[in-house]
């Protein structure tokens, strides 16, 4: 029994220095991440493949079973779960920063291997709040467009544009929803590549990531907005652009947080 103790490493607490961000941090994080895109190139477009046919098979989807109501909100709420879905793009721009060769297979276990870590639960917060996002959109509608018959994708967006039921929605669903995204952000913007990166657990992950937020506001929830528009914009064909974009983003992201947490 004493042996086996003894094979066990005793834990030791991480202590974690969170930088304020500015504009030249963003600048510098893009410029990285688009060099690592250029580096590997098949497997970050890869990822951002499966992102764009997740977002494509979730809006087609709803959209097929006349699910018409959620539909905006998926396409809105889509780049919210950007971050978890990003787990390759951390790890390959880690291997890269370290100028260590890799595997795709390698970049997948060590995807697979977060599961017996804290980025599940990570995860589960990222999802849990989508689904909130979803369901508020669902009760503003019901609120604020009762009487709109939401039969087809067609007829709900003539009907956001030409009423003032619509614009009401509009209105009251962008604020109820910036407030959820924006809470979101805050707690995710910088915690998904610290779980990725050290071994912290998620409750000390979020409280770090809304410290980067709390640091240096204007600069992180612009990089949030930035980060958000080019999304949407990307999805707009056909969701061709976020292909490209997604994991440029991605890389970005990890090197944003690898330029704002230290450990002390």
């Amino acid at each position: 029994m004493q042996a086996e103790q003894e094979r066990v490493p005793a834990s030791t607490p991480i202590h974690l220095e969170v930088a304020a961000a500015t504009f030249g941090d963003i600048g510098e994080a893009l410029r990285a991440g688009l060099r690592d895109f250029t580096q590997r190139p098949l497997l970050s477009l890869f990822f951002g493949l499966v992102y764009a046919l997740f977002g494509a098979a979730l809006i087609a989807g709803l959209a097929v079973f006349n699910q018409i109501w959620i539909v905006i909100a998926a396409a809105v709420g889509f780049p919210l779960v950007a971050p978890f879905l990003a787990a390759g793009l951390y790890e390959m721009s880690r291997q890269l920063k370290r100028d260590q060769p890799f595997t795709a297979r390698e970049i997948f276990g060590a995807i697979f291997n977060q599961q017996r870590r804290e980025f599940g639960w990570m995860s589960f917060v990222v999802l849990f709040v989508f689904w909130i996002w979803a369901y508020q959109v669902r009760l503003v509608l019901a609120l604020t467009m009762p009487s709109q018959a939401v039969h087809s994708l067609d007829r709900f967006l003539d009907a956001l544009v030409t009423t003032s039921e619509g614009l009401t929605f509009l209105v009251v669903g962008s604020l109820v929803g910036a407030v959820l995204a924006t809470i979101l952000f805050s707690i995710t913007v910088i915690a998904m590549p610290l779980l990725l990166d050290k071994r912290v657990d998620v409750v000390t992950a979020m409280i770090n990531s809304v410290k980067a937020v709390m640091q240096s506001p204007a600069v992180m929830l612009g990089w949030g907005a930035a980060v958000g528009a080019l999304t949407l914009l990307a999805i707009a064909p056909a969701f061709v652009g976020v292909i490209f974009i997604f994991p440029v983003l991605g890389h970005a992201s990890w090197h944003l947080y690898e330029r704002l947490v230290s450990e002390t």
